[in-house]
């Protein structure tokens, strides 16, 4: 197979002004490397040295064919021209993979033609692999030649290195949790993209407790690591400043008698401003945000000159801009401005295998507090794991780092037994029939059910809660139609019929 080189004419280098090595003559006489064709890349003016180099690597490397090919460069140092006239080279060049292989000389021409000979490279615009020579050095009379085929294995430590400070990353973002969840890993690895590359607005969407306020600060602080920010993260709850006017948002000026009130938007200057539960913010104030988003500038209450602030905005939503702005909570183009960056968090029923990896990341934080160790038993954990691997949690994150806490604080010799864990259950199964839980809970996903199924199943499930046995369950249930059997095997009907669903009696008795 050939081997074609594509490189500059070095104007300066080649001409051999400064020492007797000039790259190009050598790269083409170099014993360990065969050129069959160059294409010499030049300017008009330059001819006459191309023309110069031609004929010498005639002469002391005849079977190397020398095309030379003019490119004029208004600006070489001009990056747009450059990559633009070398991309058109590339797109009409003709590459014959079958037949030749491809070379690009980085030693000459500016640094920015070697950074766009890399750039076209890599994107396989130019199917080439780079070559880097040198002068002879220490006693060796051989020109440096060094091939860098950006597919190698050398180069697989560096990839690894990206890999690992993504998934640091990606780490940063969980709050050093891991999850099992598909859906949420792609979630966060598209946000550590977008959150160290671009400053427009990221709207977080998720129920209550999906911890949206949590992921705010650690995108500021993930924004400080790759330097995209310098000031710090101010945290406003939309929802407390209804009633309060522009003030708290704009600042207000109070004259010689009064001290300034500075407004969020001037703390959050340089840093990250998290607008919490957004669709709260009363219109005025979202108008006023918008053009502060647009411009970077605002006029405080009370004065007539503007000011600037420039910061990261990361706002927060219990459902998508589309849904807000139907439901008249915003302005249509605010919701524009934050529907460019918009991230879903999955609710913890929808990720059920990382409940564990949670509760014992809140025990750990509840030991720290307390100054303590807290364990579960074994067959406390496995009842605990039963339960709320079926469990709603309406309220989330927030529910079940609640409960954590209550079982540690309630773990008098630092040990959660099974009759601890069947009070907890009954706790929360209590606090949530306050919010009209289904009785499913702890048992079924109610969801998975078709409504006859459900209503049914649920009116059985509280007989059964009201009863101290399977037979007793069973003779309520059936009152009626047991009269008509010559042998009435109640228990074992009302078996058959939870059978079904997946249950048994010891299930019920679990999530009581």
């Amino acid at each position: 197979m050939r081997n074609v080189v594509l490189g500059f004419l070095g104007i300066q280098l080649d001409m051999g002004k400064n020492r007797s090595w000039r790259p190009t003559v050598a790269l083409c006489n170099h014993p360990g490397f065969a050129v069959d064709r160059l294409e010499l890349i030049h300017h008009g003016r330059d001819l006459p040295l191309a023309r110069r180099i031609q004929a010498e690597i005639g002469a002391t490397s005849p079977e190397t064919e020398v095309r030379l090919v003019e490119m004029e460069l208004t600006d070489p140092w001009d990056f747009q021209e450059v990559y633009g006239k070398l991309y058109d080279f590339a797109a009409t060049y003709g590459f014959d993979e079958d037949r030749e292989r491809y070379h690009v000389h980085l030693t000459t021409g500016t640094h920015v033609a070697q950074i766009c000979w890399f750039l076209l490279t890599e994107s396989r615009h130019i199917p080439a692999r780079l070559i880097q020579t040198g002068p002879p050095s220490g006693g060796d009379p051989q020109a440096k030649l060094d091939v860098i085929d950006l597919d190698l294995a050398r180069y697989n430590a560096l990839q690894r290195r990206f890999e690992a400070a993504a998934r640091d990353h990606s780490a940063l973002l969980l709050g050093g949790i891991e999850t099992a969840s598909p859906a949420l890993q792609a979630t966060i690895q598209r946000l550590d993209l977008v959150a160290t590359a671009s400053d427009a607005p990221i709207l977080l969407v998720g129920e209550p407790g999906t911890g949206k306020s949590a992921l705010a600060a650690r995108l500021h602080e993930l924004k400080l690591l790759r330097r995209r920010i310098k000031g710090r993260l101010v945290q406003v709850n939309c929802a407390m400043l209804k009633g309060l006017g522009l003030a708290p948002l704009l600042g207000q000026r109070r004259g010689t008698m009064g001290s300034d009130r500075p407004g969020f938007l001037r703390e959050a200057d340089g840093g990250v401003l998290f607008l919490d539960r957004i669709e709260e913010l009363e219109p005025e104030a979202q108008a006023a945000l918008l053009q502060v988003i647009e411009t970077g500038r605002y006029c405080p209450l009370g004065s007539e000159a503007e000011v600037t602030a420039r910061f990261h905005l990361v706002a927060s939503a219990g459902a998508g801009p589309a849904a807000l702005v139907r439901q008249g909570h915003l302005r249509p183009d605010l919701a524009a401005r934050l529907s460019q960056w918009v991230f879903t968090l999955p609710p913890l029923r929808d990720r059920r295998a990382d409940i564990k990896t949670h509760l014992l990341a809140f025990l750990d934080a509840t030991e720290r507090k307390l100054g303590r160790k807290t364990g579960f038993n074994a067959d406390a954990l496995a009842r605990y794991l039963r339960f709320g691997t079926s469990a709603p949690w309406p309220g989330n994150l927030r529910d079940l780092q609640a409960s954590a806490e209550r079982l540690s604080v309630l773990a008098e010799r630092g040990r959660v037994t099974d009759a601890m864990v069947g009070e907890e259950i009954a706790t929360l199964a209590a606090q949530w029939a306050v919010g009209n839980v289904s009785p499913l809970l702890g048992l079924l996903d109610p969801a998975t059910l078709d409504e006859f199924d459900r209503v049914q199943l649920e009116a059985v499930i509280a007989v059964c809660r009201q009863c101290d046995s399977l037979s007793a369950a069973g003779r309520r249930l059936f009152a009626v139609s047991r009269t008509a059997k010559a042998s009435a095997n109640d228990a074992d009907r009302l078996r058959k019929y939870l059978g079904r669903f997946g249950l048994d009696w010891a299930a019920l008795n679990a999530a009581r």
